[in-house]
């Protein structure tokens, strides 16, 4: 049967690594997958997660499953991370979270929950979007449409076209919005907007679905949440899908969650058990490990201010890049304005590079990055910025 079968396509961002990795050039730069790289272009283990683990090696009794939810303080944990110690969400008992490996997890038990309960329902994604939001929910059977995100010309948001196509989307259908760090754009909503946007969104009858997968890579935890606090409201329903792959550089532990907001307590419950039957025909029961870890940090405020000073570390690193690149390439006499890269926030920057500039690079110059022109600004590094910035130039 086997013999039929023709090679899938290589994963637009993925395969690029696999490139990368074959490329013999010594001074090659890898700026496609997102992952966060220090100074020295390595991506770190966080050293209160060294710690974390230490404690988990000299505690731990166990390795029976866990529940189909995953650890039950993992998932209070989490909630008070995105909405705030003393919300009325938590106060109130109507969410519950699900552990899940990874924010792709995630997304793909969310997507599983829509198709069964909402057989109907389209879902609607930015455009752009990331790579595999459309793989995800089309695996799942969802049918997708996009609304204008991006003005590429001006390098913001089109916020004009963004609201007016969402004021058309018809009831019951679904919005996945990212609350900050846009993936791949790196621009984000004013907080006025992002009230604006959930007004329509409430207005439609929608259901919002929110990739969060950056906290604290934009501006703070706290601010980085502006944007989803504006969907919390009374009465209200919505499902938040998080990542902690980033913020806590756990990426090969997949570690995320699948937060639903009903409309009370007992609306949670039953939608949590629609939800454990999506994971129980999935994967059963998520590992382990990486929500340990980030329960154990959390949980302890010392460990809690050693992550929030690593993490505004990496943040701060990311910006700095940001502003170094614009000064660089500007020195090396690029004929275009780079300047709204200092705008964008988080990891990923749209550069406005075409696909055969993006070739071009690869192909001369081994640096590289998704066809679309999407940077990881947190694979830049003093050292390689230069060589960067040069070959940039040569392929405007």
């Amino acid at each position: 049967m086997f013999e039929h079968l023709e090679a899938a396509p290589s994963d637009a961002i993925l395969g690029l690594t696999e490139a990368f990795k074959k490329d013999p050039n010594p001074e090659r730069i890898n700026l496609s997958v997102g992952v966060y790289q220090d100074a020295d272009g390595k991506t770190p283990v966080l050293d209160c997660v060294k710690e974390a683990e230490r404690r988990l090696l000299e505690s731990e009794l166990t390795k029976s499953y866990l529940g189909i939810d995953g650890l039950s303080e993992f998932g209070t944990l989490v909630r008070e991370l995105i909405f705030g110690f003393e919300h009325e969400i938590i106060q109130s008992n109507r969410s519950v979270t699900v552990q899940a490996p990874g924010g792709t997890g995630a997304l793909r038990v969310a997507a599983d929950f829509i198709q069964k309960n909402f057989p109907g329902a389209r879902l609607w994604c930015s455009q752009p979007t990331w790579a595999n939001h459309s793989n995800i929910f089309k695996a799942a059977g969802i049918g997708i449409e996009s609304y204008p995100y991006f003005d590429a010309a001006a390098s913001r948001l089109n916020f004009e076209s963004m609201l007016a196509t969402l004021k058309q989307v018809p009831s019951g259908d679904v919005v996945c919005l990212h609350p900050c760090c846009h993936n791949p754009t790196g621009v984000d909503p004013t907080d006025d907007q992002w009230r604006q946007i959930a007004d329509v969104v409430f207005e439609r009858g929608l259901l919002p679905l929110l990739d969060f997968a950056y906290q604290g890579f934009g501006d703070g935890l706290c601010e980085d949440a502006v944007g989803l606090a504006e969907f919390c409201h009374l009465d209200r329903e919505l499902l938040i899908c998080s990542s902690f792959s980033k913020n806590f550089s756990l990426y090969r532990e997949r570690v995320g969650a699948l937060t639903i907001v009903a409309v009370n307590a007992v609306s949670a419950q039953v939608v949590l058990s629609q939800i454990k039957s999506c994971v129980r025909a999935n994967y059963s029961n998520p590992p382990a490990h990486g929500a340990a870890i980030v329960a154990t940090i959390l949980g302890d405020p010392q460990l809690r201010g050693a992550w929030e000073l690593e993490l505004t570390q990496m943040r701060d690193r990311i910006n700095g890049m940001r502003r170094l690149f614009v000064d660089t390439v500007k020195a090396n006499g690029a004929n275009r304005d780079f300047s709204f890269i200092i705008r964008q926030r988080g990891m990923f920057s749209f550069s406005g590079l075409t696909p055969d500039q993006v070739d071009e690079l690869r192909e001369k110059h081994s640096i590289y990055v998704v066809r679309n022109g999407r940077i990881n600004v947190g694979g830049m590094t003093e050292a390689n910025m230069d060589r960067l910035c040069e070959a940039i130039v040569s392929v405007l």
